[in-house]
């Protein structure tokens, strides 16, 4: 004897609450982004039409980078009002470059130095971004400051920090303290990690990483 199933009312409602979810999950990742990163009067800019949202990672669990890997999806707000995602950079090689806190001296100095660059690193086409803990408010007082013709990632929540291993304990004035592990990281244009520096020191540093860039 044949006969039909019965879904309850409450259960329709739930599959159409769900594929309605779907449906707008689906649309929202079928948005484009698009990054035009050129040389404009000494400067890099990234122009940003549209965003693209993950669902590669939707427990909130961080990956972690590799060495010949892929680096994972992320979203990080940025200065001049942006929002940063390295499938938005494939096609540029990308520099990025973990500092401790805007306006201190050594990250001052450092940040220079890309800044000073910033021509030879546009010509190998490579991409710098800075990275750091402080907020977005701070990092346009540095960026102005100093005059960076590139933009600084506001990693508030260290979720950068966490996906490429840079917080550390250390030891600040003869007390163990948590903080930023100066480091950076190179990708390539197809968005794999190919180079990193961790501790480093400053001087020469960057000079080092042109280098790279230009051989990759």
């Amino acid at each position: 004897m044949c006969g039909t199933s019965h879904v309850p009312r409450e259960g329709l409602w739930m599959i159409k609450i769900k594929t309605f979810c779907l449906q707008q999950r689906l649309n929202f990742h079928r948005i484009l982004l698009n990054i035009d990163a050129r040389k404009d009067n000494s400067r890099q800019t990234i122009d940003i039409n549209m965003f693209k949202s993950s669902i590669n990672n939707k427990t909130g669990d961080v990956m972690s980078v590799a060495l010949g890997k892929p680096i994972p999806y992320f979203e990080i707000p940025a200065t001049s009002g942006l929002v940063f995602t390295p499938t938005a950079c494939q096609g540029r090689k990308v520099v990025m470059y973990f500092y401790p806190k805007d306006s201190t001296p050594g990250c001052t100095v450092e940040s220079m130095e890309f800044r000073d660059a910033i021509d030879d690193f546009t010509k190998a086409n490579a991409l710098i971004v800075g990275i750091s803990r402080d907020n977005l408010k701070s990092h346009e007082n540095f960026k102005r400051k100093i005059e960076l013709p590139f933009e600084l990632l506001a990693d508030t929540e260290e979720t950068l920090c966490q996906m490429f291993g840079v917080m550390k304990m250390k030891n600040m004035y003869g007390k163990q303290v948590r903080g930023i592990e100066r480091s950076t990281f190179l990708i390539d244009e197809e968005g794999v990690l190919r180079h990193e520096w961790r501790g480093l020191k400053i001087p020469g540093h960057v000079q080092d990483v042109l280098k790279a860039a230009i051989d990759l």
